[in-house]
């Protein structure tokens, strides 16, 4: 059964493609998923932090940081109506 999660990351090193890992993200990890933020993700996923870190690793080099957590349904922000509607019906549903 997928889990709600949140994914952050960064790519430091010069040269970086992150077209591969956003690539991953979207179509090996996520089962839906919101990129409403640079460099982050809210998604649904039936694959563990680890197991996504396994998919990840091939585009990661020493200089990346990545942090991905299972998320519960206690949230607050700045976002349009269409976007809550998407996370609530998606996301948490």
């Amino acid at each position: 059964m997928s889990k709600p999660y949140m994914l952050t990351y960064d790519l430091n090193s010069p040269g970086q493609n992150y077209d591969d890992v956003i690539k991953t993200i979207e179509n090996d990890i996520a089962t839906v998923c919101c990129k409403y933020w640079e460099s982050s993700y809210l998604f649904r996923s039936n694959l563990s932090p680890s197991e996504m870190i396994d998919k990840l690793s091939p585009y990661l080099d020493n200089g990346d940081k990545f942090f991905i957590t299972e998320i519960v349904n206690n949230k607050n922000g700045w976002l349009t109506q269409s976007q809550w509607n998407f996370i609530n019906q998606n996301i948490y549903d």
